[in-house]
């Protein structure tokens, strides 16, 4: 089907309800790595059900309405579609366990001509239970397959910028090998983290690490340097994907604090790779 931009800002999610437990928590904190010490008492809170928290990267996964752009209705390669930004602006604190609405909506749409495009959207993620707002998470996606159609044009958003100084912090977080097979159980099941020959077919030697898991593992290092692990700490986090990581590789996420403002972005050590630049979150 033909790639429709106006069809594409006039899109309409279904509101998604979503009920998860203590059980699904801990899952995706083990996806990011916690536990690693089964010494550490601040990160044991985040896998263990005795005083469990949620971390508040977990709201990504949260009221997630799938892999829409494949539908083949939005006329969007859906093969050349790519991660480009993830924002979470946190409200209040992500319960660990409990039931939530997901609402999605797009916001915007850039024609870059020949790079493709870049989509916007949002989505909030409320507790059904009381209305009230938890999370607002916002993306954007890069379209490669899908650019020079005549719509809306314009520089996209600057990126926050790393401070021109050595990092104030680095915190290295190992992965495991098998790391991109259980982050895929708290929802993103996109066989590229998983199959072998899916990964080679997209110029992979082998599966990658999703990038909202390697957006965790930064974030994760972010509440332990800067929030003493506290998520009521952490008020928002956003950061660019600029290259994949693969399970088994060390992330070192470099930090630079001024008050209460957080850059960062993350490097995979082994290949001295930046994989996550532009980040900024901001604590309490």
């Amino acid at each position: 089907m033909t790639f429709d931009f106006k069809k594409l800002l006039a899109w309409r999610f279904d509101d998604i309800e979503h009920a998860y437990t203590a059980r699904d928590t801990i899952l995706y904190a083990l996806g990011l790595g916690y536990g690693s010490d089964p010494t550490d008492k601040n990160e044991l809170r985040f896998v263990y059900e005795e005083k469990l928290l949620a971390s508040p990267m977990m709201a990504v996964a949260l009221g997630y309405p799938g892999f829409w752009l494949k539908d083949e209705r939005t006329g969007v390669d859906w093969k050349k579609v790519l991660h480009g930004e993830q924002g979470v602006i946190i409200h209040r604190p992500l319960p660990h366990s409990g039931t939530v609405i997901g609402k999605s909506r797009i916001t915007g749409i850039l024609d870059k001509s020949e790079k493709g495009s870049l989509l916007f959207s949002e989505r909030d993620v409320i507790d059904k239970k009381n209305g009230e707002l938890i999370a607002t998470l916002k993306q954007t996606a890069v379209l490669r397959g899908n650019g020079g159609f005549g719509g809306p044009t314009g520089a996209a958003p600057e990126p926050h910028k790393i401070p021109d100084r050595s990092p104030d912090i680095v915190v290295e977080l190992n992965t495991l090998p098998q790391a991109a097979l259980i982050y895929r159980l708290s929802g993103d099941y996109n066989p590229l983290h998983a199959d072998p020959e899916i990964a080679k077919a997209a110029g992979f030697d082998r599966p990658i690490l999703h990038g909202l898991c390697t957006f965790g593992i930064a974030g994760r290092a972010i509440l332990r340097a800067c929030c003493d692990n506290n998520p009521e700490h952490l008020q928002e986090i956003h950061v660019r994907f600029s290259s994949p990581v693969f399970p088994g590789e060390t992330i070192a996420t470099e930090i630079w604090r001024d008050g209460k403002d957080v850059s960062f972005r993350a490097r995979s050590l082994e290949r001295s790779q930046i994989v996550l630049n532009n980040g900024i979150a901001r604590t309490a």
